[in-house]
């Protein structure tokens, strides 16, 4: 590789060089270089396109008066430069989002050596920004003199962000704890063959009441394909800004009450069958619940709005706009012509003059997909009113995914955003020996701070309205995600970083404004200096217990653990503790060819893991010899419990005995992932109707700390 094409990489922030997970020290392919920074845009074929790259790039910043945003931590140093011909002068004044100004923005005695641009001389101003900015989206607005006397403006996004996210005032000062659940597989007798929000609302409201816990975390709500098959990962949604209307509960859309009888009796007909499955521990089917809940919704549909309520469904709109409005549209042309790879070629551009026209041609149907979203917002409103109502601190904590389908709403809407040709996925690892490819397009970095983050914002707003906390998948994403080109293996690919100064103290500053608790998985390969950044800005980290091993392999002891964390025993990639203590993963990857070494072995070094967490156990007088299965899960729970982390997690499947793992990593079609209901031991439904008599899970609840059952957060 070239010193030009070298540099050419860095400048776009696209490794050349990396340190895999064993320490070892890997040079990146050039090819792969190239074609990353294709994706970025940038001819680098040839050293001669290189070179013209480099000189561009380093001459892109030389031709703006001011930077397309700036990001500023609150209470820190910082300074903003302006670019203008040699000689001119600059004033610079800061508008606030609450409608105020500041003018105190100083120039600084920096002296900066101009440069020709283009054949004028352009110099350097530097000024200071008052280090008591209000948090929020102001702008920096700059007036520029010339020798002459004419005057120009313009002026740029500055987003201020909070210097860190304090936890909730319900929690300070005390640790609090709360289910973790896959949301669709916890089902009541009033469902529709899935969970859905109302069962999300109830659970929050009889675990707060009854049980002092502070939240539900559930999988991630993010919408799906509106037509079949709808993919049962949550982890691979078409956009991460709206919900999938799978969740609505139909009974609670106010004018159902006004449907004609007939309609009404045709609703109670669609939902008779679904509710047939709710005792049935088959697999779940999302394809024919969604078909029966539309069917029923565009009955309802049908009723006439009042006043009122047409109002407050326009006002979502308006608060929307265009994302609603594009995301909307991708689901009509969903509706009528099918998978985006069936659509009229000229359909690809969300912008051009066939969606345009589609636009009015559609219009039914996009205010049929708005409507879904305004019916998911109320609903998701309620459940989180539901939480508080019951005591919570926090309520409900929802889960942010790390990207978007291929070929879904987000990838076609946002594609001046998302890089083309690569996927996200993983380097290899002692678990995946060609590592992984999870199909999803990054967001590109360069074009995030030109759209001046407004769409990572709006993400975040939406996700976070009716939230009491989020978790942010592979939260390492915000700092550098492993980009693969396409036609490449997965160990073919490499990092490229991201400006996580801005995208952290974003999430900051939206996660104050909704009053959220943030929660990152940085679990696996995390350098130390990404939790210590995330810790400093309040951001909490995550751990599983039987992933806290000491210096020796051995099981942590409980006071070694983190405090600003959230902790569980198990995760959804993992068994219910049950099926973990049976060694049940071992043998399904070996069923599935998923092991990187010989069965016997891998089974030998899960029962040299157990013993060595057996004997922590009885250290800590937490485990009896003659202990069963539901004794040792009760301990492990009390192990975890005796750790300083603020926050705790007991998984729903744990806390009724369950065994099957809710999703195998590194397979598709060969484990039903994200399809199974929520069950007991012996393989029977267990409903929400059903939990407040599941002794179990009474046990479970025992070990945690937290505030009086029933008593006010």
């Amino acid at each position: 590789m070239t010193n030009d094409l070298a540099a050419l990489a860095a400048a776009y922030g696209v490794a050349t060089e990396f340190w895999d997970q064993a320490g070892a020290h890997q040079v990146v392919a050039t090819e792969t270089v190239v074609a990353v920074l294709a994706a970025l845009g940038v001819d680098a074929t040839t050293p001669t396109a290189v070179a013209a790259a480099l000189a561009e790039r380093r001459m892109r910043d030389w031709r703006r008066t001011l930077p397309p945003v700036f990001v500023q931590r609150q209470g820190d140093t910082a300074t903003c430069w302006v670019h203008l011909p040699h000689g001119d002068s600059a004033r610079l004044w800061v508008e606030l989002e609450d409608g105020g100004s500041r003018s105190d923005v100083a120039q600084v005695d920096r002296w900066v050596e101009p440069v020709d641009v283009d054949g004028t001389l352009v110099g350097e101003a530097t000024f200071a920004l008052p280090l008591d900015l209000p948090t929020g989206w102001h702008r920096l607005h700059a007036e520029l003199s010339t020798a002459d006397g004419s005057v120009s403006a313009t002026s740029t996004t500055l987003v201020v962000t909070p210097r860190r996210l304090e936890l909730p005032a319900q929690l300070r000062g005390r640790r609090g704890w709360g289910f973790a659940a896959q949301l669709y597989s916890v089902r009541s007798s009033r469902s529709w063959g899935l969970g859905d929000v109302a069962d999300l609302a109830e659970l929050c409201s009889w675990s707060g009441r009854a049980l002092g816990a502070d939240f539900v975390l559930v999988n991630p709500l993010h919408a799906a394909s509106p037509i079949p098959p709808m993919a049962p990962s949550p982890y691979l949604p078409v956009t991460r800004r709206f919900a999938n209307p799978v969740y609505l509960r139909v009974e609670d859309v106010p004018e159902l009450a006004y449907l004609p009888e007939i309609g009404r009796a045709r609703v109670a007909e669609l939902a008779a069958p679904q509710r047939a499955t709710n005792s049935s521990p088959e697999l779940l089917e999302r394809d024919p619940v969604w078909a029966a809940k539309r069917a029923a919704l565009e009955l309802v549909r049908l009723v006439p709005r009042l006043p009122g309520r047409q109002a407050a469904f326009e006002a979502f709109l308006a608060r929307e706009g265009e994302g609603l409005a594009d995301f909307a549209l991708w689901c009509a042309l969903c509706d009528e012509y099918g998978e985006p790879a069936a659509w009229p070629a000229e359909l690809a551009d969300p912008h051009g003059a066939a969606a345009q026209a589609a636009r009015t041609r559609l219009a039914d149907g996009v205010e049929f997909h708005s409507w879904l979203q305004w019916l998911l917002d109320e609903q998701l409103a309620a459940a989180q009113q539901a939480a508080r109502d019951a005591g919570m601190a926090i309520g409900v904590m929802h889960d942010l995914a790390v990207g978007v389908h291929p070929e879904g709403a987000d990838a076609w809407a946002l594609r001046d955003v998302l890089a083309s040709d690569v996927a996200v996925g993983a380097p290899p690892d002692m678990y995946n020996q060609i590592g992984q490819d999870w199909s999803q397009p990054p967001w590109r970095p360069d074009a995030l701070a030109e759209h001046a983050f407004i769409p990572y914002r709006d993400m975040l707003r939406t996700v976070l309205r009716h939230a009491g906390g989020i978790r942010i998948d592979h939260v390492l994403g915000l700092f550098r995600l492993w980009w693969i080109p396409r036609g490449m293996p997965a160990n073919q690919g490499t990092y490229v970083r991201y400006d996580h100064d801005a995208l952290v103290g974003i999430l900051a500053l939206e996660a104050q404004r909704a009053g959220c608790v943030v929660i990152g998985e940085d679990l696996g390969t995390v350098e130390a200096w990404v939790q210590d950044t995330l810790r400093d800005r309040g951001i909490l980290g995550t751990s599983i217990l039987w992933f806290e091993a000491d210096a020796g392999g051995g099981p942590l002891p409980p006071q070694q653990w983190r405090e600003l964390a959230l902790a569980s025993v198990t995760t959804h990639d993992l068994p219910p503790t049950a099926g973990f203590l049976a060694g049940e993963h071992v043998t399904l990857r070996h069923d599935l060819g998923l092991l990187a070494r010989p069965y016997d072995e891998e089974l030998a070094a899960h029962e040299q893991d157990l013993a060595r967490w057996m004997a922590a156990l009885r250290a800590e007088g937490l485990l009896r010899d003659d202990a069963g299965t539901d004794d040792v899960v009760e301990a492990l729970h009390r192990y975890l419990a005796s750790t300083p982390a603020r926050l705790l997690a007991v998984s729903l499947a744990d806390a009724v005995g369950d065994h099957r793992a809710q999703n195998q990593p590194g397979t598709d079609q060969e484990y039903p992932n994200w399809r199974v209901p929520l069950c007991d031991a012996a393989g029977a439904v267990v409903l929400l109707d059903d939990l407040p008599s599941v002794g179990l899970l009474r046990r479970l609840v025992s070990a945690m700390p937290g505030r009086v059952p029933g008593a006010s957060a």
